[in-house]
């Protein structure tokens, strides 16, 4: 508590510096120019009459685990009424269209006690449930001096946070925070250990798998035209694709797409960045050199003698990799690192590459593998990843084998997860939340 009453007291104190930070923000186009006053605590919706559940999700992919869950509540109990928060731009972009009807979102307050308060106190949840390591210490205690039950979804804890939260001034705090949940969903047995020896009290650790593994393939009729429409353009050319690669990691693609085509001549190397000026940073410099590029946010059709196609847009990455019988994942070929979820391409029938540097989804890589070696191939760099390209582009059957192994195990570790998710959070939490008739 002494550590706790410190932070509260910083967090006072940092309060102006905080807000200014967020102006300084929104005229960087990092935060919505109408909805700021959503990050302080001040709502823009009207909260419905009712139960109320609030997700908390920080950033898309955290959001995309969260909609599984939500849209498994709307199915049974429609009478309640969610909430969403998340913390950037384009989490809210893209989520915004995949909520089901009646669903609320807002942006998340700060974690100081002004913006806290006021949110908790229009919002009044019956529940929380915070996704993967978010322990806001405001956030946490304030709700629990409420009486607001409290889960953590798809919990984890890097090796980072793991040793800076086992620090002796940090420990204390953490084990504190942890003790005021009434659920802990961790996303392995070995983050449910991470959280063990974090103090979290043993009965309230409960397993259902890996919430990202539920993917789910809702499209609007405009964006399952459009992808159709880019099969169409690609006809029986060689495709692959290197997908939410980090900067630094195109010269690695673009290194093996310049090998790949002296041998296959009419190949399509498409780039999805994991942030869309990359993109447009990517395709500025090819062109630059004179090569022909297609901008999918301009909407410029892959014709003969353009082979590099760059996606600078949020949200279509699980269709997009239907077009492509290999993936690439990075955000993983450099140190500093973590990573990105592979499961969208296995789920889409890809086969599936990635670096060596994926941070907590090494856990996702391990437990594929086990069920099928051939279900990810992890490779050290542009020379390895130049031979296993070739390989897969020369030998139809290996291709066709690492396809059908993601699958088989994407399919495998998928199976039931959300359905075990939602008994177990309505058992331990929203069940005693709902009886209290807060």
């Amino acid at each position: 508590m002494l550590v706790y009453e410190i932070y509260r007291a910083l967090s006072y104190v940092v309060s102006p510096l905080l807000q200014l930070h967020l102006r300084w923000r929104k005229i960087r186009g990092l935060e919505h120019p109408t909805r700021m006053p959503e990050r302080l605590g001040r709502p823009s919706l009207t909260r419905p009459p009712g139960p109320l559940l609030w997700f908390h999700a920080v950033s898309l992919g955290e959001g995309m685990a969260a909609i599984p869950v939500i849209k498994e509540c709307v199915k049974w109990r429609p009478d309640l009424n969610i909430l969403l928060t998340t913390a950037t731009m384009s989490a809210c972009e893209v989520i915004i269209n995949q909520l089901p009807t009646g669903v609320l979102h807002q942006f998340s307050p700060i974690d100081t006690p002004a913006a806290m308060d006021a949110f908790l106190d229009y919002w009044n949840p019956n529940a929380i449930m915070l996704l993967e390591c978010e322990l806001w210490p405001n956030l946490i205690m304030v709700s629990s001096r409420k009486g607001i039950q409290l889960a953590l979804l798809n919990a984890r804890v890097s090796m980072k946070s793991f040793k800076l939260w086992s620090a002796p001034v940090l420990f204390p705090l953490i084990s504190l925070l942890l003790s005021k949940f009434s659920l802990i969903i961790p996303l392995s047995s070995m983050q449910g250990i991470h959280f063990q020896l974090l103090q979290a009290p043993p009965f309230i650790i409960n397993f259902a798998g890996d919430l990202k593994y539920a993917v789910e393939y809702d499209a609007s009729k405009e964006e399952l035209r459009s992808i159709d429409d880019l099969k169409v353009q690609l006809g029986h050319r060689k495709v692959w694709m290197a997908s939410s690669i980090h900067r630094g990691e195109e010269e690695v693609m673009l290194g093996v797409h310049k090998v790949l085509k002296q041998v296959y001549p009419d190949l399509v190397t498409i780039i999805v960045p994991r942030y869309p000026q990359h993109g447009k940073d990517i395709a500025q410099k090819l062109q630059k050199e004179g090569q022909l590029v297609a901008l999918r946010s301009q909407h410029q059709k892959i014709v003969p003698g353009r082979n590099i196609y760059v996606v600078d847009t949020l949200g279509e990455l699980r269709h997009l990799y239907r077009l492509t019988p290999v993936a690439v994942i990075g955000g993983s070929f450099f140190p500093g690192l973590a990573g990105h979820n592979i499961s969208e391409a296995a789920a889409a029938g890809c086969a599936v590459l990635t670096g060596y540097h994926v941070g907590h989804f090494s856990h996702m890589i391990r437990e594929m593998q086990r069920l099928n070696p051939l279900s990810v191939l992890q490779v050290t760099g542009k020379l390895e990843l130049e031979e296993a390209m070739l390989k897969f582009f020369s030998d139809a059957k290996v291709l066709e084998a690492r396809q059908t192994a993601s699958k088989q195990a994407f399919h495998a570790l998928s199976n039931g997860i959300i359905a075990n998710a939602w008994n177990v959070l309505y058992f331990h939490v929203l069940k005693q939340a709902l009886l209290k008739g807060r």
